[in-house]
């Protein structure tokens, strides 16, 4: 068996590996590969998976498929398995670091000390008591509203697959997730239904100017609608980790909006997080082999 890694991923996953089979970082090999591991750079769209003529399995190392062509993969014989738990910790953990940064000031308060500024007249606000509405309860929200209530946050979420949670109050729908909310994070796949969901339609109803993070995918905002809502006040502050593309266009409007804090896609990306995807792609592959699926 060849398995193809056509992305980065932790230097000691190669050498795991190599119990299955002959491991390659070659992406010309990817049309003899019985099984290609990529994460969000590699395009799983038809002509890719056309091309992978050999291919029994593609592993996203990382939450969500939204680049591979799952439908037509499966058409093809394909399975398409993801690490949907391995990620938590990680994406929830810098959430929370961009969720705190806002009422701090982290980034005002560190550039004038390096200027020379003295900028206690800038308060702080607390997350204490204020309410915290999730899109979304899965696995990384899940853990964002655990850190929310440790912080003595009021969490509510919406989320159309989940009828209950241990940690945060259900509402009906988008709408009430976000209307009274101080801080709104987002935490759903980008599918027809949520693109562009963040729109001026929505911005309206929000009557907190909250705080958004988006550790989601860049086009569930509408990023014109976002600008606009950040020069009018609607919402007080933007954090983002995802893009349309990775790296955005120079000229995606948010790159020089007022009031952003951007990271450059990392969410995933912490040491312990890529060695928990490693663990669970081989876990993932040793069950399909045990299986006789590949």
């Amino acid at each position: 068996m060849l398995i193809l890694i056509s992305d980065a991923f932790d230097a000691s996953l190669e050498s795991k590996l190599q119990a299955f089979g002959e491991v390659t970082t070659d992406k010309a090999r990817a049309p003899e590969a019985d099984v290609i591991l990529v994460r969000a750079k590699t395009i799983c769209d038809k002509a890719y998976i056309d091309a992978a003529k050999n291919c029994k399995l593609i592993i996203r190392g990382g939450v969500g498929i939204d680049n591979i062509d799952k439908a037509y993969a499966e058409s093809k014989g394909i399975i398409v398995r993801n690490t949907p738990r391995a990620s938590s910790i990680a994406v929830a953990e810098l959430t929370f670091a961009l969720m705190l940064s806002v009422p701090n000031h982290i980034e005002e308060y560190d550039l004038g000390m390096k200027n020379g500024q003295w900028l206690k007249n800038i308060k702080r606000t607390e997350l204490y008591g204020k309410t915290l509405g999730l899109l979304g309860i899965g696995n990384i929200a899940s853990k964002v509203a655990e850190r929310a209530k440790a912080f003595g946050m009021n969490v509510v979420a919406y989320d159309k697959y989940v009828t209950s949670s241990p940690v945060a109050t259900l509402v009906p729908s988008v709408e009430d997730a976000v209307r009274d909310a101080d801080y709104i994070s987002i935490h759903m796949p980008l599918t027809d239904e949520t693109r562009g969901m963040f729109n001026e339609k929505l911005f309206a109803i929000m009557t907190r100017k909250p705080v958004i993070i988006n550790a989601a995918r860049g086009l569930i905002v509408d990023a014109p609608a976002m600008v606009k809502a950040l020069d009018d006040g609607q919402v007080s502050w933007y954090c983002a980790d995802v893009y349309p593309n990775d790296p955005p266009a120079e000229d995606y409007p948010l790159l020089k909006a007022q009031h952003v804090t951007l990271t450059p896609h990392v969410g995933a990306n912490s040491k312990e997080n890529l060695l928990r995807i490693g663990e669970e792609i081989v876990a993932t592959i040793k069950d399909l082999m045990g299986d006789g699926k590949i």
